[in-house]
């Protein structure tokens, strides 16, 4: 069979795009070659609709052995006594636990998306803002952290059957046992989608909500370093309080029902050869250089926040606790939006991308700002002091976005830069 010359004439081009460009997306890293090896397997040939076990195919004994090895891996990860490692993405994830602990219709909280929310946690274009009935709490004004008092009142006050925690781009660490608490208050499942800090609490860096969280959900490339996917997660199992029972009048745990979400309620075939890879990458994540390279992720982050300050920037909520910057641009820059700001950066090889900010003045489509991560500049290699000659250019580029001489040089520095951080063994 001749090769798709064409194609792989684009993978081509993409790859040539990762080796010579700043990623800064928070939301991307860049897998290992095993990751790679495995998402390009034999396995990639398999259906197996069920669990492993538990299979509605034949042939499934081996492909059982590789999941029980995810989820095994996953649970000795985040001290987990269920798990599913099923979930095509984060937002399946989410939309599976919708299904299991939500009836269409019914009210449930998450952070407002302009202040740092998720697609999946409300959006009137998404199923979670099209079946259910979204109640949104806020960050503070004043100083952009989450508002728990207005969070405590307002959830009193609606009595919402879940509350949702986690964010898209929220920079700050999460208080989970004050909002576990108001969730026990008023009889509501409290749930973290923890898909952005993943790989920094399994690092031990930050506060595991798996100690509070009724449901954990998450996604596992980001901070987590593994292939695109997610996974449900549960600290221990729980009867679920519907008191929905099994064919037989026995009270259903609700890893039944949340496994029965994804299959057959999501999804139908897993994806074998992502499974394969979610397993490698949870190994990974087990070793002890794991740990150090997260904290280079937090370090360097915190490095660029204050670099953005120095520079005359606001950093939302002054800094950062994790992988992530939201930089309000208006400070510094009234009239930039950022999506001006977004695509004069690509020009120069620098990859973020545009971000409201809270209580923005702009359109989700023009913003005000622009979202900062360290994961995948940090897997390169990078420390600290990369991290100032980074938003050294990136204010070069803010401060000349029409003058092309000043981004083409700056492009030719960021590619000269980068090929002292190789990527790719082939």
């Amino acid at each position: 069979m001749q090769q798709d010359r064409q194609l792989f004439e684009i993978i081509g081009k993409e790859r040539e795009r990762q080796l010579k460009g700043i990623e800064l997306i928070a939301s991307e890293n860049f897998v290992s070659e095993q990751v790679m090896q495995s998402m390009g397997s034999v396995l990639t040939n398999k259906y197996a609709e069920g669990y492993p076990g538990r299979r509605y195919y034949g042939g499934c004994e081996v492909v059982d052995l590789s999941e029980q090895l995810a989820i095994d891996r996953l649970k000795k990860l985040f001290g987990a006594e269920w798990v599913n490692v099923q979930p095509h993405s984060g937002a399946q994830a989410n939309a599976a636990v919708f299904l299991a602990c939500l009836k269409a219709g019914d009210a449930f909280m998450g952070l407002n998306l302009s202040h740092g929310g998720h697609l999946s946690h409300g959006s009137p274009v998404n199923f979670s803002g099209l079946m259910f009935r979204p109640i949104a709490y806020n960050v503070r004004e004043d100083d952009q952290l989450v508002d728990y008092d207005q969070l405590e009142s307002v959830a009193r006050a609606e009595r919402p059957r879940l509350i949702i925690a986690g964010a898209s781009a929220y920079s700050r660490e999460w208080d989970y046992a004050r909002i576990r608490k108001v969730a026990d208050e008023i009889g509501a499942i409290f749930m973290v989608d923890m898909a952005h800090p993943a790989g920094l609490i399994a690092a031990g860096l930050l506060e595991n909500p798996l100690k509070h969280a009724h449901i954990v959900t998450s996604t596992t490339h980001k901070t987590l370093r593994g292939p695109r996917g997610g996974v449900i997660l549960m600290g221990r199992d729980f009867e679920n309080p519907w008191g929905i029972t099994t064919p037989k009048g026995e009270v259903k745990m609700m890893s039944a029902l949340l496994d029965s979400a994804v299959f057959p309620g999501m999804q139908g075939g897993p994806l074998k050869h992502v499974i394969a890879a979610k397993a490698v990458s949870f190994y990974e994540a087990l070793q002890p250089e794991y740990n150090i390279y997260q904290a280079q992720v937090k370090k360097n982050a915190a490095v660029m926040a204050q670099a953005f300050i120095d520079k005359g920037y606001k950093v939302v909520s002054g800094g950062t606790d994790n992988h992530c910057i939201l930089v309000d641009l208006r400070t510094k820059f009234a009239d930039l939006t950022g999506k001006v700001a977004e695509k004069v950066l690509v020009e120069a090889d620098i990859t973020t991308n545009k971000n409201m900010v809270p209580f923005d003045s702009r359109s989700p489509f023009q913003t005000s700002g622009l979202r900062f991560g360290t994961p995948a500049i940090t897997t390169r290699g990078a420390k600290e002091p990369l991290m100032s000659e980074i938003v050294e250019m990136i204010d070069s580029v803010l401060s000349n976005v029409e003058d092309s001489k000043i981004i083409t040089s700056v492009r030719e520095k960021v590619n000269a830069t980068m090929k002292q951080y190789p990527l790719f063994a082939w």
